[in-house]
């Protein structure tokens, strides 16, 4: 992200229009400059319109992220980039020198991952791409659950901001209304000494651009939809960590048992026909919810068994 395309942005991020005259002045460059520098833009995720006789605009209005006023709010250390690969990378590549809670965010990602190696939809600006660095004393073993717990963290996130019917879906999705709001990675390093390393990354839609969307192959939805007002990203960030650091806190203290009832109340497939695939191998049955150590329950045929997460694929079976 060079300077140039970053005063660019900021030039634009007020959702008005501007003309390739007057943006070029300010940026001391040409308007054929301009107009190469808008296609660069719009291939990172940025919808921009350009109207004869007005200029350029965004879509909708931009608000950057500032790490300083995230870390205010949250009391965490913050790092806010404008371009990686994956905030999970950035941190695991370095997770030995964090300190507990410190988190890192990105305008936009370029190699942005989600589950099983699938790749994570990243326009600029557009949504929270985050990851956040933790580590448990007691090892590897009690990691077990974790990712459903940090949904539970997500999902109290939007129920403060008033939106209804935020639902799970086992094991790191989140739902409002049955489409996919947003997804939770957690990467984990083991050492030798038995301590634990966790890279905790969430891609939360907030604002979907028209084009990125069309990438998407299953229904979502974002804040935007869902909210009448607008929304202040850095207190979702800040709102967000502040969660995340209460619910990783009181799960090194209680274990995952203490949520698997919040986790149950909020199961988007509770008594609903699914599909569980692992590999080639497909199950139908019930979803029957978790059981104490994060597992989930499937009904087959009246036969209740736990299947584990890891390469587990879970979908409705009855759309």
């Amino acid at each position: 992200m060079t300077v140039s395309r970053q005063q660019l942005i900021r030039l634009l991020a007020d959702g008005e229009f501007h003309s390739g005259e007057a943006l070029g002045e300010r940026l001391g460059v040409s308007r054929m400059a301009v107009s190469k520098q808008i296609k660069v833009l719009e291939s990172i995720g940025l919808d921009v319109f350009k109207v004869t006789g007005k200029g350029y605009k965004l879509s909708a209005p931009l608000q950057l992220l500032d790490a300083q006023l995230i870390a205010d709010g949250s009391g965490v250390s913050i790092e806010s980039h404008q371009v990686l690969g994956s905030t999970n990378q950035h941190l695991l590549d370095k997770a030995a020198l964090l300190n507990k809670g410190h988190s890192c965010f990105a305008e936009y990602q370029t190699a942005g991952r989600g589950r099983r190696g699938k790749k994570w939809v990243s326009p600029y600006g557009s949504h929270l791409y985050t990851s956040t660095y933790w580590s448990l004393d007691a090892g590897i073993q009690a990691a077990s659950g974790l990712s459903l717990v940090i949904g539970i963290a997500v999902a109290r996130t939007l129920t403060d901001l008033g939106i209804a019917n935020t639902q799970l879906k086992w094991p790191n999705d989140v739902y409002v209304d049955g489409k996919k709001i947003a997804g939770v990675l957690v990467e984990i390093i083991a050492t030798a000494g038995g301590e634990c390393h966790l890279v905790i990354g969430l891609g939360l839609n907030v604002n979907m651009p028209l084009q990125a969307g069309l990438e998407i192959d299953q229904a979502w939805t974002d804040i935007s939809q869902q909210l009448s007002h607008s929304l202040d990203r850095n207190e979702l960030a800040t709102r967000y960590l502040t969660h995340l650091i209460k619910i990783l806190t009181d799960f090194e203290q209680f274990g995952f048992g203490y949520f698997v009832e919040e986790w149950n109340n909020c199961d988007a497939f509770k008594d609903c026909p699914v599909l569980v695939s692992v590999g080639n191998k497909k199950k139908y049955g019930i979803a029957k919810g978790i059981d104490q150590s994060g597992a989930l329950l499937l009904d087959v045929n009246g036969i209740i068994s736990p299947q584990i997460g890891g390469e587990v694929s879970l979908r409705r079976a009855d759309i």
